[in-house]
Protein backbone atom coordinates (compact mmCIF):
# COMPACT_ATOMS: atom_id res chain seq x y z
CA UNK A 1 0.00 0.00 0.00
CA UNK A 2 2.69 1.87 1.03
CA UNK A 3 4.23 1.91 -2.63
CA UNK A 4 0.99 2.97 -4.67
CA UNK A 5 -0.07 5.65 -2.15
CA UNK A 6 3.44 7.42 -2.68
CA UNK A 7 2.66 7.07 -6.10
CA UNK A 8 -0.99 8.49 -6.12
CA UNK A 9 0.88 11.76 -3.78
CA UNK A 10 3.08 12.28 -6.93
CA UNK A 11 0.45 12.20 -9.39
CA UNK A 12 -1.91 14.42 -7.67
CA UNK A 13 0.82 16.81 -6.97
CA UNK A 14 1.73 17.06 -10.79
CA UNK A 15 -2.39 17.53 -11.57
CA UNK A 16 -2.64 19.94 -9.02
CA UNK A 17 0.37 22.02 -9.38
CA UNK A 18 1.16 21.77 -13.55
CA UNK A 19 3.40 24.25 -14.11
CA UNK A 20 5.74 23.81 -11.18
CA UNK A 21 5.70 20.30 -11.96
CA UNK A 22 6.88 20.90 -15.31
CA UNK A 23 9.99 22.95 -14.95
CA UNK A 24 10.98 20.73 -11.72
CA UNK A 25 10.84 17.64 -14.21
CA UNK A 26 12.42 19.87 -17.36
CA UNK A 27 16.62 19.30 -16.61
CA UNK A 28 14.91 15.40 -16.32
CA UNK A 29 12.97 15.56 -19.59
CA UNK A 30 15.63 17.80 -21.81
CA UNK A 31 18.62 14.49 -20.99
CA UNK A 32 16.23 12.09 -21.53
CA UNK A 33 15.05 13.46 -24.84
CA UNK A 34 18.64 14.51 -25.99
CA UNK A 35 19.85 10.82 -24.92
CA UNK A 36 16.65 9.29 -27.32
CA UNK A 37 17.16 11.96 -30.26
CA UNK A 38 20.78 10.73 -30.52
CA UNK A 39 21.00 7.71 -30.01
CA UNK A 40 18.04 6.87 -32.61
CA UNK A 41 19.51 8.61 -34.79
CA UNK A 42 22.94 7.39 -34.77
CA UNK A 43 21.53 4.03 -34.61
CA UNK A 44 19.11 4.63 -37.46
CA UNK A 45 22.98 5.81 -39.01
CA UNK A 46 24.53 2.76 -38.31
CA UNK A 47 21.65 0.87 -39.86
CA UNK A 48 21.97 2.58 -43.06
CA UNK A 49 25.64 3.13 -43.29
CA UNK A 50 25.91 -1.17 -42.42
CA UNK A 51 22.74 -2.32 -44.21
CA UNK A 52 22.07 -0.12 -47.38
CA UNK A 53 24.77 1.57 -48.04
CA UNK A 54 27.31 -1.23 -47.94
CA UNK A 55 24.63 -3.00 -50.24
CA UNK A 56 24.08 0.48 -52.46
CA UNK A 57 28.23 1.40 -52.96
CA UNK A 58 30.17 -1.58 -52.25
CA UNK A 59 28.28 -5.17 -53.17
CA UNK A 60 27.91 -7.84 -50.64
CA UNK A 61 30.72 -9.91 -49.86
CA UNK A 62 33.47 -7.80 -52.24
CA UNK A 63 36.26 -6.68 -52.03
CA UNK A 64 37.43 -3.57 -54.45
CA UNK A 65 40.77 -3.03 -55.82
CA UNK A 66 41.44 0.73 -56.57
CA UNK A 67 44.16 3.63 -56.86
CA UNK A 68 43.53 4.34 -53.36
CA UNK A 69 41.37 3.99 -50.05
CA UNK A 70 37.26 5.57 -50.96
CA UNK A 71 37.73 7.24 -47.48
CA UNK A 72 41.09 9.28 -46.50
CA UNK A 73 40.47 10.80 -43.12
CA UNK A 74 43.04 13.12 -41.36
CA UNK A 75 45.98 12.43 -44.07
CA UNK A 76 49.28 14.04 -44.59
CA UNK A 77 50.22 16.03 -47.88
CA UNK A 78 52.73 13.56 -48.49
CA UNK A 79 50.89 10.82 -48.12
CA UNK A 80 48.41 12.79 -50.58
CA UNK A 81 51.38 12.98 -52.93
CA UNK A 82 51.69 9.75 -52.39
CA UNK A 83 48.49 8.48 -53.86
CA UNK A 84 48.34 10.21 -56.87
CA UNK A 85 51.53 8.95 -57.82
CA UNK A 86 50.38 5.39 -57.66
CA UNK A 87 50.09 4.42 -61.31
CA UNK A 88 46.17 3.63 -62.28
CA UNK A 89 44.68 0.38 -62.84
CA UNK A 90 43.83 -0.68 -66.42
CA UNK A 91 41.80 -3.46 -68.13
CA UNK A 92 44.74 -5.63 -68.23
CA UNK A 93 44.59 -5.61 -64.64
CA UNK A 94 41.27 -6.82 -64.39
CA UNK A 95 41.87 -9.74 -67.44
CA UNK A 96 44.34 -11.04 -65.12
CA UNK A 97 42.99 -10.89 -61.76
CA UNK A 98 40.07 -13.07 -63.66
CA UNK A 99 42.40 -15.11 -65.23
CA UNK A 100 44.76 -16.14 -62.17
CA UNK A 101 42.01 -16.05 -59.79
CA UNK A 102 41.60 -19.08 -58.50
CA UNK A 103 39.04 -19.04 -55.74
CA UNK A 104 35.66 -18.99 -57.09
CA UNK A 105 34.42 -15.17 -58.17
CA UNK A 106 32.35 -12.83 -60.10
CA UNK A 107 35.07 -9.48 -61.93
CA UNK A 108 33.87 -6.43 -62.55
CA UNK A 109 35.26 -3.13 -63.59
CA UNK A 110 33.28 0.06 -63.42
CA UNK A 111 34.61 3.72 -63.41
CA UNK A 112 32.13 7.05 -63.33
CA UNK A 113 31.52 10.18 -64.78
CA UNK A 114 29.20 13.24 -64.69
CA UNK A 115 27.02 14.69 -66.94
CA UNK A 116 24.10 15.58 -68.82
CA UNK A 117 22.39 13.42 -71.33
CA UNK A 118 19.51 13.88 -74.62
CA UNK A 119 16.87 11.80 -75.50
CA UNK A 120 15.80 11.20 -78.86
CA UNK A 121 12.92 13.99 -78.03
CA UNK A 122 15.02 16.45 -77.30
CA UNK A 123 14.71 16.49 -73.69
CA UNK A 124 18.14 16.80 -71.58
CA UNK A 125 18.83 15.18 -68.16
CA UNK A 126 21.91 16.79 -65.81
CA UNK A 127 23.45 15.44 -62.57
CA UNK A 128 23.24 12.19 -64.26
CA UNK A 129 25.61 9.35 -62.95
CA UNK A 130 27.08 8.02 -66.07
CA UNK A 131 29.02 4.18 -65.23
CA UNK A 132 30.80 2.32 -67.70
CA UNK A 133 31.07 -1.32 -66.50
CA UNK A 134 31.04 -4.91 -66.80
CA UNK A 135 28.14 -6.80 -66.84
CA UNK A 136 29.15 -8.67 -63.71
CA UNK A 137 28.37 -5.60 -62.45
CA UNK A 138 24.68 -5.92 -62.51
CA UNK A 139 24.72 -9.09 -59.77
CA UNK A 140 27.25 -7.39 -57.99
CA UNK A 141 25.62 -4.19 -56.76
CA UNK A 142 22.45 -6.29 -56.87
CA UNK A 143 21.09 -3.85 -59.69
CA UNK A 144 17.35 -5.61 -60.66
CA UNK A 145 15.62 -4.79 -64.24
CA UNK A 146 12.13 -3.48 -64.79
CA UNK A 147 11.82 -3.36 -67.95
CA UNK A 148 13.99 -4.94 -70.71
CA UNK A 149 17.64 -6.33 -70.07
CA UNK A 150 20.91 -5.72 -68.90
CA UNK A 151 23.64 -5.66 -71.24
CA UNK A 152 25.61 -9.08 -71.71
CA UNK A 153 29.29 -10.14 -72.11
CA UNK A 154 29.37 -10.22 -75.45
CA UNK A 155 27.87 -6.97 -76.14
CA UNK A 156 30.36 -5.93 -73.51
CA UNK A 157 33.25 -7.70 -75.95
CA UNK A 158 31.84 -6.04 -79.06
CA UNK A 159 31.65 -2.75 -77.75
CA UNK A 160 28.14 -2.51 -78.37
CA UNK A 161 26.47 1.26 -77.66
CA UNK A 162 23.82 -0.14 -75.73
CA UNK A 163 22.32 1.44 -72.29
CA UNK A 164 21.37 0.60 -68.84
CA UNK A 165 19.37 3.53 -67.74
CA UNK A 166 17.25 4.32 -64.29
CA UNK A 167 14.24 4.56 -63.45
CA UNK A 168 14.12 8.45 -62.49
CA UNK A 169 16.20 8.96 -65.87
CA UNK A 170 13.71 7.31 -67.62
CA UNK A 171 10.82 9.17 -66.39
CA UNK A 172 12.36 12.23 -66.55
CA UNK A 173 13.61 11.75 -70.09
CA UNK A 174 10.71 9.98 -71.57
CA UNK A 175 8.24 11.42 -69.70
CA UNK A 176 6.58 8.52 -68.62
CA UNK A 177 6.95 6.66 -72.27
CA UNK A 178 8.81 3.21 -72.57
CA UNK A 179 12.30 3.85 -73.34
CA UNK A 180 13.26 0.34 -74.23
CA UNK A 181 14.65 0.68 -78.36
CA UNK A 182 14.78 4.70 -77.63
CA UNK A 183 17.87 6.89 -78.62
CA UNK A 184 19.95 8.83 -75.74
CA UNK A 185 23.06 10.56 -76.43
CA UNK A 186 25.41 10.79 -73.74
CA UNK A 187 28.55 13.11 -74.46
CA UNK A 188 27.30 13.06 -77.92
CA UNK A 189 27.67 9.38 -78.40
CA UNK A 190 24.25 7.74 -79.57
CA UNK A 191 22.85 4.84 -77.15
CA UNK A 192 20.27 2.33 -77.70
CA UNK A 193 17.97 1.91 -74.18
CA UNK A 194 17.72 -2.11 -74.00
CA UNK A 195 16.77 -1.89 -70.38
CA UNK A 196 15.40 0.06 -67.56
CA UNK A 197 16.67 -0.95 -63.57
CA UNK A 198 13.93 -0.63 -60.93
CA UNK A 199 13.68 2.51 -58.51
CA UNK A 200 16.17 2.23 -55.59
CA UNK A 201 15.83 5.22 -54.04
CA UNK A 202 18.32 7.62 -52.52
CA UNK A 203 21.47 7.46 -50.57
CA UNK A 204 21.83 10.86 -48.08
CA UNK A 205 18.99 12.95 -50.11
CA UNK A 206 21.08 11.76 -53.11
CA UNK A 207 19.01 10.29 -55.98
CA UNK A 208 20.28 6.59 -56.48
CA UNK A 209 18.04 6.11 -59.86
CA UNK A 210 19.12 8.88 -62.11
CA UNK A 211 21.83 7.11 -64.04
CA UNK A 212 23.21 5.36 -66.99
CA UNK A 213 25.21 2.47 -67.00
CA UNK A 214 26.53 1.24 -70.39
CA UNK A 215 29.40 -1.37 -71.00
CA UNK A 216 32.83 -0.53 -69.95
CA UNK A 217 34.47 -1.39 -73.84
CA UNK A 218 31.93 0.50 -75.66
CA UNK A 219 32.13 4.26 -76.84
CA UNK A 220 31.82 5.45 -73.20
CA UNK A 221 35.02 4.55 -72.43
CA UNK A 222 36.91 7.56 -73.93
CA UNK A 223 35.10 9.84 -70.72
CA UNK A 224 34.53 6.72 -68.19
CA UNK A 225 37.99 5.25 -69.03
CA UNK A 226 40.45 7.26 -71.12
CA UNK A 227 43.53 5.44 -72.49
CA UNK A 228 42.34 2.23 -71.03
CA UNK A 229 41.88 3.48 -67.39
CA UNK A 230 39.39 2.20 -64.93
CA UNK A 231 38.67 3.41 -61.39
CA UNK A 232 37.60 0.33 -59.59
CA UNK A 233 37.94 -3.54 -59.79
CA UNK A 234 34.91 -5.19 -57.74
CA UNK A 235 35.70 -8.92 -56.97
CA UNK A 236 32.48 -10.56 -55.50
CA UNK A 237 33.44 -13.87 -53.67
CA UNK A 238 30.66 -16.61 -54.30
CA UNK A 239 31.60 -18.13 -50.82
CA UNK A 240 31.59 -15.66 -48.59
CA UNK A 241 33.84 -17.42 -46.24
CA UNK A 242 36.41 -17.27 -49.31
CA UNK A 243 36.84 -13.33 -48.99
CA UNK A 244 39.87 -12.85 -46.93
CA UNK A 245 41.23 -16.25 -49.20
CA UNK A 246 40.45 -13.97 -52.35
CA UNK A 247 40.99 -10.67 -50.52
CA UNK A 248 45.13 -12.19 -50.38
CA UNK A 249 45.21 -13.90 -53.61
CA UNK A 250 44.24 -10.63 -55.42
CA UNK A 251 47.36 -8.34 -53.45
CA UNK A 252 49.64 -11.10 -54.58
CA UNK A 253 48.43 -10.89 -58.34
CA UNK A 254 48.83 -7.62 -58.41
CA UNK A 255 52.16 -7.52 -56.28
CA UNK A 256 53.32 -9.79 -58.78
CA UNK A 257 51.73 -7.72 -61.87
CA UNK A 258 53.38 -4.28 -60.22
CA UNK A 259 57.11 -5.79 -59.36
CA UNK A 260 56.96 -4.62 -55.67
CA UNK A 261 59.65 -6.31 -53.44
CA UNK A 262 58.22 -8.38 -50.24
CA UNK A 263 59.39 -5.60 -48.41
CA UNK A 264 57.50 -2.68 -50.41
CA UNK A 265 54.40 -0.93 -49.48
CA UNK A 266 51.45 -1.90 -52.40
CA UNK A 267 50.92 0.80 -55.25
CA UNK A 268 47.45 0.02 -54.65
CA UNK A 269 44.20 -0.19 -52.29
CA UNK A 270 41.95 -3.64 -51.64
CA UNK A 271 38.73 -2.82 -49.38
CA UNK A 272 36.32 -4.56 -48.20
CA UNK A 273 32.81 -2.95 -47.18
CA UNK A 274 33.69 -3.40 -43.55
CA UNK A 275 37.14 -2.04 -43.59
CA UNK A 276 36.01 1.10 -46.03
CA UNK A 277 33.26 2.05 -43.35
CA UNK A 278 35.67 1.67 -40.48
CA UNK A 279 35.82 5.09 -40.34
CA UNK A 280 31.86 5.38 -39.24
CA UNK A 281 32.99 3.15 -36.65
CA UNK A 282 35.61 5.61 -34.78
CA UNK A 283 32.62 8.37 -35.74
CA UNK A 284 30.37 6.68 -33.74
CA UNK A 285 32.40 5.45 -31.08
CA UNK A 286 33.03 9.21 -30.52
CA UNK A 287 29.77 9.90 -30.06
CA UNK A 288 28.34 7.29 -27.79
CA UNK A 289 31.45 8.05 -25.49
CA UNK A 290 30.50 11.87 -25.38
CA UNK A 291 26.69 11.56 -24.85
CA UNK A 292 26.42 10.24 -21.37
CA UNK A 293 28.79 13.16 -20.15
CA UNK A 294 26.48 15.52 -22.39
CA UNK A 295 23.36 13.59 -20.77
CA UNK A 296 24.76 13.57 -17.10
CA UNK A 297 24.64 17.38 -16.82
CA UNK A 298 20.98 17.62 -17.86
CA UNK A 299 20.11 14.64 -15.20
CA UNK A 300 22.41 16.22 -12.54
CA UNK A 301 20.34 19.64 -12.91
CA UNK A 302 17.77 17.63 -12.97
CA UNK A 303 18.06 15.68 -10.15
CA UNK A 304 18.97 18.60 -8.20
CA UNK A 305 16.08 20.39 -8.85
CA UNK A 306 13.72 17.21 -7.93
CA UNK A 307 15.25 17.17 -4.58
CA UNK A 308 14.89 20.57 -3.89
CA UNK A 309 11.01 20.24 -5.05
CA UNK A 310 10.61 17.66 -2.39
CA UNK A 311 12.20 19.81 0.43
CA UNK A 312 9.95 22.35 -0.41
CA UNK A 313 7.02 19.21 -0.15
CA UNK A 314 8.41 17.81 2.75
CA UNK A 315 7.77 21.08 4.61
CA UNK A 316 4.92 21.97 3.29
CA UNK A 317 3.35 18.35 4.67
CA UNK A 318 5.66 18.54 8.33
CA UNK A 319 1.78 18.53 9.63
CA UNK A 320 1.05 15.39 7.93
CA UNK A 321 4.39 13.55 8.51
CA UNK A 322 3.76 14.48 12.59
CA UNK A 323 0.29 12.90 12.18
CA UNK A 324 1.30 9.77 10.51
CA UNK A 325 4.19 9.34 12.80
CA UNK A 326 1.96 9.67 16.12
CA UNK A 327 -0.59 7.41 14.70
CA UNK A 328 2.16 4.92 14.32
CA UNK A 329 4.18 5.26 11.11
CA UNK A 330 7.69 4.10 11.05
CA UNK A 331 10.77 6.39 10.19
CA UNK A 332 11.11 3.58 7.00
CA UNK A 333 7.47 4.27 6.14
CA UNK A 334 8.14 7.92 5.68
CA UNK A 335 11.28 7.44 4.30
CA UNK A 336 10.14 5.22 1.29
CA UNK A 337 6.99 7.42 0.94
CA UNK A 338 9.10 10.43 0.15
CA UNK A 339 11.44 8.25 -2.27
CA UNK A 340 8.25 6.95 -3.86
CA UNK A 341 7.47 10.14 -5.15
CA UNK A 342 10.40 11.55 -5.98
CA UNK A 343 11.22 8.49 -8.08
CA UNK A 344 7.68 8.82 -9.53
CA UNK A 345 7.70 12.15 -10.23
CA UNK A 346 11.27 11.62 -12.33
CA UNK A 347 10.13 8.62 -13.89
CA UNK A 348 6.94 10.88 -15.36
CA UNK A 349 9.73 13.11 -16.45
CA UNK A 350 11.33 10.80 -18.15
CA UNK A 351 8.79 9.35 -19.90
CA UNK A 352 7.89 12.85 -21.55
CA UNK A 353 11.76 12.73 -22.35
CA UNK A 354 11.03 9.24 -24.31
CA UNK A 355 7.95 10.47 -26.32
CA UNK A 356 9.31 13.82 -26.59
CA UNK A 357 12.64 12.27 -28.46
CA UNK A 358 11.12 9.81 -30.29
CA UNK A 359 8.87 12.51 -32.27
CA UNK A 360 11.97 15.09 -32.75
CA UNK A 361 14.27 11.81 -34.35
CA UNK A 362 11.38 10.81 -36.65
CA UNK A 363 10.53 15.05 -37.40
CA UNK A 364 14.16 14.70 -38.09
CA UNK A 365 14.18 11.86 -40.59
CA UNK A 366 10.83 12.64 -42.43
CA UNK A 367 12.35 16.49 -43.10
CA UNK A 368 16.15 15.16 -43.73
CA UNK A 369 17.94 12.38 -45.30
CA UNK A 370 19.16 10.84 -41.82
CA UNK A 371 17.56 8.17 -41.20
CA UNK A 372 15.97 6.98 -37.41
CA UNK A 373 15.53 3.72 -35.77
CA UNK A 374 13.63 2.99 -32.36
CA UNK A 375 15.55 0.36 -30.16
CA UNK A 376 13.41 -0.57 -27.04
CA UNK A 377 16.82 -0.61 -24.89
CA UNK A 378 17.49 2.83 -25.40
CA UNK A 379 14.08 3.75 -24.01
CA UNK A 380 14.36 1.17 -21.31
CA UNK A 381 17.58 2.91 -20.60
CA UNK A 382 16.18 6.78 -20.59
CA UNK A 383 13.37 5.24 -18.31
CA UNK A 384 16.04 4.08 -16.21
CA UNK A 385 18.03 6.90 -15.87
CA UNK A 386 14.86 8.79 -14.97
CA UNK A 387 14.30 6.26 -12.28
CA UNK A 388 17.53 6.44 -10.88
CA UNK A 389 17.69 10.28 -10.59
CA UNK A 390 14.35 10.13 -8.86
CA UNK A 391 15.36 7.82 -6.46
CA UNK A 392 18.83 9.63 -5.83
CA UNK A 393 17.27 12.89 -5.43
CA UNK A 394 14.65 11.87 -2.49
CA UNK A 395 17.62 10.18 -0.09
CA UNK A 396 17.70 13.46 1.17
CA UNK A 397 14.64 14.63 1.54
CA UNK A 398 13.49 11.31 2.39
CA UNK A 399 16.23 11.10 5.35
CA UNK A 400 14.54 14.94 6.35
CA UNK A 401 11.47 13.98 6.53
CA UNK A 402 11.98 10.58 8.55
CA UNK A 403 13.88 12.15 10.85
CA UNK A 404 10.84 14.93 11.80
CA UNK A 405 10.06 14.50 15.43
CA UNK A 406 5.93 13.87 15.89
CA UNK A 407 5.62 16.35 18.52
CA UNK A 408 7.40 19.41 16.72
CA UNK A 409 5.98 18.12 13.37
CA UNK A 410 2.78 18.90 14.87
CA UNK A 411 2.80 22.05 16.03
CA UNK A 412 4.73 23.36 13.01
CA UNK A 413 3.01 26.31 11.19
Amino acid sequence: MHFWEGVSLAFHQIRAEKLKSFFSLLGVIMGVMFLIIVVTVVEGLDRYVREDLTSQIFGVNTVTLSRSQSVNINSTREQRRERNRRPRLRFEDADAVREQLELPARVAVESQTGGSIIGDNGITASGVSITGASPEIFEIRNYTIEFGRAFTTQENAAKSAVLVIGSETADRVFEGQSAIGRTMRVRGFPYRVIGVLEERGSLFGRSLDNMVIAPARSPLRAITAPLGYVDDIIIQAIDPEQLRDIQMEVEGIMRVRRRLRPAQEPDFSLETADEAISFWDNISRMLFTALPMLVSISLVVGGIVIMNIMLVSVMERTREIGVRKALGAKRKDILAQVMIESATLSTVGASFGVLAGLGIAQVVSALSPMPAAVSPKWIMLGLGLGLTVGIIAGVYPAAQASKLDPVDALRYE
